[in-house]
Order: C-alpha cells, then structure tokens, then sequence
C-alpha cells in the first residue's frame, strides 16, 4: 500500500475543492491510500512528512506565489532539509487563481524549488490540453496548458466549487497519473530488493 499525501492550503475553499479531486484520483488507483493534510497543521509537525512515498502541494496564487500559510509550512521544514528526510519521495504540485493567468507558474515554480531542495522527484502535468483534440475549451482538461503541475481557474468571489468541468476532471487525472508513477516508482525497487535478498 502506498501513502500518499494531498497537502494543501485553502483560504476561501477553491484550492481545497480541487484538493479533493486530485485526491479522488489517486484513490482510484488500487493499493493507494491518501490523506488530505492542512498545511498549517503540517506546519506544526512536518516530521509526519516522513510516513508519505508521495507528496501533492496545493496553493492557491497569491500575488504571484504561494499563500503565506503554505510559504510558513514550507519554512517549517527546514531542519529536515538539513538532514535531507524528505529525499527520494515523489512530488508535484497545484494551484488555483480567478484569472486563466495569474502568474500561477511562479506558485508552481516555488514548489518545485521547494521540492529540488529537500531532494525530492518532481512530476508534472503529462495531460495534453483536450481542447486541441476538440473537446469544448470549458470541458478540456488541461485546458489552461500547464505541465510543471496543475493549474484551475477559480472566478474572483465564486463559489468553492464553481470551477469549468475541464478543471475537475483534470484535477481527477492529475492525482489518478500521479498515483500510477509512485507505484511504477516502486517496481524497481521491489526488484533490486528482491535480487539482494536471492
């Protein structure tokens, strides 16, 4: 069984919402547990960090960047990035804004910077964007076009889960793809296990 979990950060709900889409989609792959975790919790001990084979940050974009709960988590890890703990677990990322926009590249940039640091394997979005196979632009996953991570677009003061069809699927298919590459990660392993012990 491997673990795995959605950390996030949700001030008004979106970035939750999506959270537990992507978490939806991991679920679907057999042999995998997921937890969804409060970045401000994880902040109070983020040595429960260790339990996980993989790890999904989730941000909403705030003036460019992460919130400043998911940025105090993330400083919160500092004396395991001193003793590299997290090292060899795989890791991505989301995040959501209310423009298609809104510099959400630097949100996922700071993750993955975040994630290189503390020795961790990168994923991105290998979801091409439906739309170009003629799928209504609302209804595409992928369809904002991003493959350092997930990106879903939020209208400014909607309601937490208004977001296009195309962004709720992907977010299904970001987890669902994520949870397949932690598993394909393990085979290996379990082989030069196995060839040690004959």
């Amino acid at each position: 069984m491997k673990q795995l979990a959605v950390l996030f950060h949700s001030a008004h709900g979106h970035t939750g919402h999506i959270a537990e889409r992507v978490a939806e989609g991991a679920r679907a792959v057999p042999g995998t547990e997921v937890h969804l975790l409060q970045a401000a919790d994880v902040a109070r001990d983020p040595a429960q960090l260790r339990a996980f084979d993989g790890l999904l940050f989730g941000s909403p974009t705030y003036l460019g960047g992460v919130s400043g709960t998911f940025k105090s988590f993330m400083d919160a890890t500092g004396r395991m990035w001193r003793e590299q703990q997290l090292r060899g677990k795989l890791a991505a990322g989301f995040t959501v804004s209310s423009l298609p926009a809104g510099d959400k590249q630097s949100t996922l940039m700071a993750m993955f910077v975040f994630a290189m640091q503390h020795g961790m394997l990168w994923m991105g979005n290998p979801v091409l964007p439906e739309q170009h196979g003629g799928v209504p632009y609302e209804e595409a996953a992928n369809r904002l076009g991003s493959w350092s991570g997930l990106m879903a677009q939020a209208g400014h003061a909607a309601a937490a889960d208004a977001f296009a069809p195309g962004d709720l699927k992907g977010a299904r298919m970001f987890g669902e793809n994520f949870a397949r590459a932690l598993h394909r990660l393990a085979q290996p392993a379990r082989a030069i296990a196995a060839a040690e012990a004959a």
